[in-house]
């Protein structure tokens, strides 16, 4: 029982949930199952201790199987299927092992079973576990054997017929209270997740059961239309979270059925599904699964502090999850896209207007999974990759020639102009074959651009006439951007160029797959262009001001001064003041080295910047309890020069950043306000100083008699009296 709560700990994020257990996976896996069998071998007489190592266990491989990898092959290796079914039905039936069922005889095998109600409390795990499997479901390992394959279609013959009999009381579905909801959730969630699993297997059985199981009846099919018309009518905002949920989920399941078409001959269905949309996205709907489903909710979770921030696929806007899920069904079932049939907005927005909310939520900092459908759902009207900010100004590059080191060259003379630090960073198989810049086969080569130009010696490239000139002008706007669009003709010459270049991704949003539930969702950035594959194109050298390491050393030159090997384009596109520094003609822009005023620690950091719109955070929680004063003082120096640093350099978003984090760290560490207004206040910082003074404002008195204060220079005693002053008044 212990062992199984240190495993729940050790598991709850799945970065180092999956290392811990990559050493031990398959044991670990072993003697969960063994402990399922053990505990269910005679369910008529199980005690209480034996019910709690069920429950944890089952809790434990619900949350394992959620991430993809190796522990899936041993979880079936070791017989899931067999110990689910135990659970469920209280034992697993001879009949499975005696040969080829028909579905007459799985339902009645599985409706039997499942009346038995062995482990009532434990069916909110089972599903979900059943849904993170079909998720995940190998038929190339899990189908090699007959047996296999029967015990895995009971498997979803329970899920389907709970389905059904779920489905078929519509009405209770409708009025069910908010407990008895948060229960039938699991099953919805589990059978919508089996309905669009990627395995073919699992999706056809899945929909051959309930297309046998779901026959015609006038009764739940009128309460279903009922349902549908309320809500297309906006009754939406009177329901409670986990009855919208239950309620979206059903329809979600409904629209993967071969009978919906006739169901929902009235489009019901789609404009409940659109009123959805249109609502979440009308409105601030923010919650997550654990908010409704406690059975997801970890006692370890208020401890987990060194776990790193959760990243949980389906976030804090599960119901727009769900609603895009929808929507997408729909537009690949074609009931939306009739000849670019854009009619279904007309409930509250435009094409443009839905586009443009689904680009901002890709591009911005919501959950891994609602952004993959919101490219999913770009995607089937024209849109293909993954917009982002920082594609954005990258995507630039391709507007002119500055700084291009290769050439390519079409048939027909058409040329693109490219840079091989962004090829080698995002698309390294569109570089010439054996190719390397010059200056790593002539050693008496410089790779840095001509003194009086920002055009760099072009290595010429001759493409193949089987390269179309606008496919290949697309795949280059997807490296540089991330994002782009096209015709349904230039689509289908661009995915055949993409899986020639390796681009999984591209591909992938190219064939309007769904995307799999839990693959993180892809990041545009150049980060790798700072190792030894951007290293080659190197035209410029950032030098760092200082650096309190001891002992310091470049992999790539013998320079002793602290340095970074950088992009003269990247510089180009990130920084306005680099940028006219590098074209003003002045001494500074010939040199090969650019001084920057800050510290290696500070330089570290803003490169990253840079090269990927993101800054380092420092460290958090326990990691920051656990630093002396000084320690902490040390990290936020470093953000405090870059804050000065951005200001002198025309970042106003990286200083807006930097001013978050030094505040965020000060709100846990108030007594650290007085050496950052010091040191604000050495840099001319009166913003972050006047910040800082607000936080030592409620210990004024205190600080001055302490003579705490006694080191500020009058200026910076004027801003804390001031903030004093401005707190006295507002508490009075």
């Amino acid at each position: 029982m212990l062992g199984l709560k240190h495993l729940d700990l050790h598991n709850i994020n799945e970065e180092t949930g999956l290392k811990r257990m990559s050493s031990c996976c398959e044991p670990v896996v072993k003697a969960i199952i063994n402990a399922i069998d053990e505990c269910s071998l005679q369910p008529e007489i199980v005690t209480n201790q034996q019910t709690c190592v069920l429950e944890e266990a089952s809790r434990l491989v619900a949350l394992i199987t959620r991430w993809a990898g190796q522990h899936h092959n041993y979880f079936w290796k070791h017989g899931i299927d067999r110990a689910l079914l135990c659970l469920l039905l209280g034992k697993c039936p001879k009949q499975l092992y005696e040969g080829i069922l028909s579905l007459e005889d799985e339902i009645h095998i599985v409706r039997d079973g499942l009346k038995s109600n062995y482990f009532p409390g434990l069916r909110v795990y089972i599903w979900e576990i059943l849904g993170w499997l079909a998720t995940n479901f190998n038929e190339d390992v899990y189908l090699k054997k007959s047996s296999n394959r029967l015990l895995i279609d009971v498997l979803l013959s329970c899920a389907c017929l709970e389905f059904t009999e779920l489905f078929m009381g519509w009405r209770q579905i409708c009025q069910s209270d908010v407990v008895n909801a948060s229960k039938n959730e699991s099953i919805l969630r589990a059978i919508m997740m089996m309905i669009y699993s990627p395995s073919n297997y699992i999706a056809s059985k899945t929909t051959s059961m309930l297309t046998k199981m779901l026959e015609p009846n006038k009764s739940y099919l009128r309460d279903f239309r009922h349902t549908l018309t309320g809500i297309s009518c906006g009754i939406i905002s009177g329901m409670p979270n986990i009855l919208l949920v239950a309620n979206l989920l059903c329809l979600i399941c409904c629209v993967g059925l071969p009978q919906y078409t006739m169901w929902d001959k009235n489009a019901e269905c789609r404009k409940a599904i659109v009123s959805f949309v249109k609502w979440c996205l009308s409105n601030e709907v923010h919650f997550d699964r654990v908010s409704y489903s406690p059975h997801l909710h970890f006692n370890f979770h208020e401890r987990a502090c060194c776990q790193g921030p959760s990243k949980e696929w389906e976030g804090r806007d599960v119901l727009l999850l769900y609603s895009f899920v929808g929507l997408a069904e729909l537009i690949q079932l074609g009931s939306l896209t009739n000849e670019r049939d854009t009619s279904f907005l007309s409930i509250g927005f435009t094409e443009d207007e839905l586009i443009s909310q689904l680009q901002d939520i890709c591009s911005g900092c919501y959950a891994p999974g609602l952004k993959w459908y919101a490219a999913h759902i770009l995607s089937l009207l024209g849109f293909y990759g993954f917009p982002s900010k920082f594609g954005n100004k990258i995507g630039r590059a391709l507007e002119g020639c500055a700084y291009s080191d290769i050439r390519f060259i079409h048939t027909n003379g058409k040329s693109l102009n490219v840079h091989g630090v962004i090829l080698a960073a995002r698309c390294a198989s569109l570089l010439p074959p054996n190719w390397l810049p010059v200056n790593e086969k002539d050693p008496n080569y410089s790779s840095f651009t001509d003194k009086n130009s920002s055009v760099k010696t072009q290595k010429e490239v001759c493409l193949s006439s089987h390269v179309d000139d606008d496919a290949m002008a697309k795949l280059l706007e997807y490296v540089y951007r991330g994002y782009l669009q096209a015709g349904e003709e230039l689509a289908k010459k661009l995915r055949s160029l993409a899986k020639h270049c390796r681009i999984q991704t591209l591909v992938h949003i190219l064939c309007r797959r769904r995307p799999k539930w839990g693959t993180p969702f892809p990041i545009f950035n150049l980060v790798a262009a700072l190792g030894p594959v951007g290293h080659h194109f190197s035209d410029i050298i950032l030098e760092a001001k200082s650096t309190k390491q001891t002992s310091w050393k470049c992999d790539f030159c013998a320079l002793y001064v602290p340095h970074m090997h950088v992009h003269k384009v990247i510089l180009w596109l990130s920084c306005d003041y680099l940028r006219a520094l590098l074209q003003s003609g002045m001494k500074e822009s010939h040199s090969e080295i650019i001084k920057v005023p800050v510290s290696w620690e500070a330089m570290v950091k803003l490169v990253e910047w840079f090269y990927s719109d993101k800054l380092p955070d420092p460290p958090s929680e326990c990691l920051w309890h656990n630093m002396d004063d000084q320690e902490k003082m040390n990290e936020l120096q470093s953000y405090v020069e870059l804050c000065w640093l951005a200001e002198f350099w025309f970042l106003e978003d990286l200083q807006e950043v930097c001013l978050n984090l030094i505040v965020a760290c000060l709100e846990i560490a108030h007594h650290l306000s007085v050496s950052v207004l010091q040191m604000a206040g050495d840099f001319s910082l009166w913003k972050l100083a006047e910040i800082a003074a607000d936080f030592i404002a409620p210990l004024y008195s205190q600080l001055r008699n302490c003579g705490d204060l006694e080191a500020l220079d009058e200026r910076l005693l004027s801003m804390i009296r001031a903030a004093s002053i401005r707190l006295s008044q507002e508490g009075n």
